[in-house]
């Protein structure tokens, strides 16, 4: 997505970096009211940009100590491609698991909840079933304020103003800005009552998942107006506001959420990102190894064609040769169903792989 420069007021300007907004601790606002003036402020200065608020009760910040505010589908320090796309193969069959409930549940939304990948993975995103590409956002300062004081045990919490493209549908795609904006209010089913009440929006990075050049373009920090402190107590709300609570925020009587809920526990129950990228990392060795005893380092050759001749020009045993092909087709499962492998499955997995892993160091150090 494209980065923006703020626009911040003079006021603002004593008491903060502009240049720096997303590695400073933030401007210290102590009531709701100013919070209001301050943000007015920031809607009149940047006027090519619609504000839209986001409320946390930590300021999470990367290795340069800069505020970072990633897609959950690509949160991690370590996180190679090919653990991104298994957590989209997680996405994409919550995805489809969604549609399929929802078609025998629901009256009303059917058929563009079928059609429309955004809107599942909206509802996925809301209700907190998996990590997608998509950000939330709310239009509404209080939301914002209420989101980052609920729950929250720390003495301040901090609220985020962006700035996003003007929406012109309710999926507007902006190709200057690579940014989708997705007003929940209008393309949710109306039985899904926690976008409602919360005001949602959301927004990702468009036409990219596992395909970018560096993952700093994919954080919205990229996107940051400013970033305010503010007290975490009922004295900040004053006498005329008041936090919103947690009742309405998530409403209990919302069908989507007893649906949701039952898509989560397949979710919860895939790997863990640090075990399926060992496993796969480790794999990646073994290919090499392969391709190196049969003297092959032939990118394009597929990895069972340098299996086939490992199996024909060499004298492995043949305990070797079936655990390699028992983890050529672990590896397959894992890629192409992930939620059928069981929780602690992938422990005894990379144990058998391993073990196969030294095996075929020993054979490659005496070829040598």
């Amino acid at each position: 997505m494209r980065h923006i420069e703020s626009k911040i007021s003079a006021e603002m300007k004593n008491h903060i970096d502009e240049n720096n907004i997303s590695g400073s601790e933030g401007l210290y606002v102590d009531s709701f009211g100013k919070l209001v003036e301050h943000t007015a402020s920031l809607a009149y200065l940047n006027k090519d940009h619609l504000l839209f608020y986001r409320g946390q009760g930590s300021d999470y910040k990367n290795k340069s100590n800069k505020s970072t505010f990633y897609p959950s589908i690509y949160r991690g320090d370590y996180l190679p491609k090919r653990e991104i796309a298994h957590r989209f193969d997680i996405l994409n069959q919550s995805a489809s698991k969604l549609v399929e409930i929802l078609s025998t549940r629901i009256k009303d939304g059917k058929k563009e909840l079928k059609q429309k990948k955004y809107i599942q993975w909206s509802i996925l995103q809301h209700y907190e079933v998996c990590g997608t590409p998509l950000v939330d956002f709310t239009h509404s300062l209080r939301v914002a304020c209420s989101f980052a004081q609920l729950n929250n045990t720390n003495k301040f919490a901090y609220i985020y103003v962006f700035g996003l493209p003007y929406i012109t549908n309710r999926i507007s795609i902006n190709s200057e800005h690579d940014l989708v904006n997705i007003r929940l209010l209008s393309i949710c089913p109306p039985d899904a009552l926690r976008p409602y009440y919360q005001e949602g929006y959301l927004a990702a990075t468009s036409d990219i998942e596992t395909d970018y050049d560096s993952k700093s373009e994919l954080d919205f920090n990229r996107r940051l107006i400013m970033k305010f402190k503010i007290p975490n107590n009922k004295k900040f709300w004053g006498k005329d506001f008041s936090i919103i609570p947690e009742t309405a925020l998530y409403p209990k009587n919302d069908l989507f959420l007893d649906i949701c809920k039952e898509i989560e526990i397949d979710a919860k129950r895939d790997l863990m990102p640090g075990e399926v990228g060992e496993f796969l990392s480790s794999w990646n060795d073994i290919e090499r190894k392969i391709s190196f005893l049969n003297n092959n380092i032939n990118e394009q050759n597929t990895f069972m064609k340098s299996f086939n001749q490992l199996k024909t020009n060499t004298e492995l045993n043949p305990s070797l040769l079936s655990n390699i092909d028992k983890l050529r087709r672990f590896r397959n499962e894992l890629v192409h169903k992930p939620t059928q492998i069981k929780n602690n499955e992938i422990y005894e997995w990379i144990n058998l792989l391993n073990y196969v892993k030294n095996q075929l160091q020993e054979k490659a150090n005496k070829t040598s």
